[in-house]
């Protein structure tokens, strides 16, 4: 019994040995221990350096950074959008401002409405000739502030007169009489036939010159009535008038 018992105070005198020296390699103090895990280095893979702005042909300028790739397009002419795809930015070429303005002219109302001549915004004067003979001139001189259309031709009316003297058509001008500011239309009378041919003579008193519209007939505004020579004016059944016109000469030479 002595023998078993010292056997097993060796035996574990011998695991307790084991145990300590065991101890000792894993403080770095013993040997070695080949059974414990080797530490491994792990190797960083340094990062690529961002790449330069680069310059597109056409001017404009991208940024990249990483993988990541893009295309800059730079500002063209025109009204076009330019985007740059790296940054997410656009910009817009300028668009000139073209003002348009439109013509003054017809309309209804307002500084740009058709302005006829008439006895409201003219002087009328009538002067009888004696060449041509059995003749008389009738001038409008515009007074207001804004170019005036004479239309037609005048509608005569002396004393009671119950008819209208006719134009005569070989006078009709290209285009309107227009008359600026300080400017005067004429418009030529055939009194009288030279040969006496005519017939219901009479002498008129009194005569009115009224103002066609932008319609044959219709009216064109006020009436005038001028001053007639203190003897009166002889007309008979010749009595005809001119269109209105821009020349003097053109109303007395028909």
């Amino acid at each position: 019994m002595r023998t078993a018992r010292r056997v097993r105070l060796l035996a574990a005198t011998g695991a307790a040995v084991a145990a300590l020296a065991l101890t000792a390699c894993e403080n770095g103090t013993g040997a070695r221990d080949e059974g414990a895990s080797r530490s491994t280095t792990t190797e960083s893979t340094p990062t690529a350096a961002a790449p330069k702005p680069s310059e597109t042909a056409d001017g404009g300028t991208g940024t990249g950074t990483g993988t990541a790739t893009g295309t800059a397009t730079g500002t063209g002419t025109g009204t076009g959008t330019d985007t740059d795809t790296d940054t997410g930015k656009s910009t817009s070429a300028p668009v000139s401002d073209t003002a348009t303005k439109t013509p003054s002219g017809g309309g209804s109302g307002g500084k740009s409405a058709t302005v006829l001549c008439n006895g409201s915004n003219s002087t009328v004067t009538v002067q009888p000739l004696s060449r041509p003979l059995n003749h008389m001139l009738i001038t409008v001189k515009n007074t207001g502030s804004r170019t005036c259309y004479l239309t037609y031709y005048p509608v005569l009316r002396f004393d009671e007169m119950q008819w209208v003297p006719q134009p005569a058509e070989e006078t009709h001008p290209q285009a309107v009489t227009t008359l600026a500011p300080g400017e005067s239309g004429y418009a030529g009378v055939l009194l009288s036939a030279a040969d006496g041919s005519g017939d219901g003579g009479t002498t008129g008193r009194k005569l009115v010159v009224a103002f066609q519209g932008m319609s044959p007939n219709s009216s064109g505004g006020a009436s005038a009535t001028p001053s007639l020579p203190a003897k009166g004016v002889y007309y008979d059944s010749s009595l005809r008038v001119t269109y209105w016109q821009q020349d003097r000469n053109d109303a007395l030479n028909w």
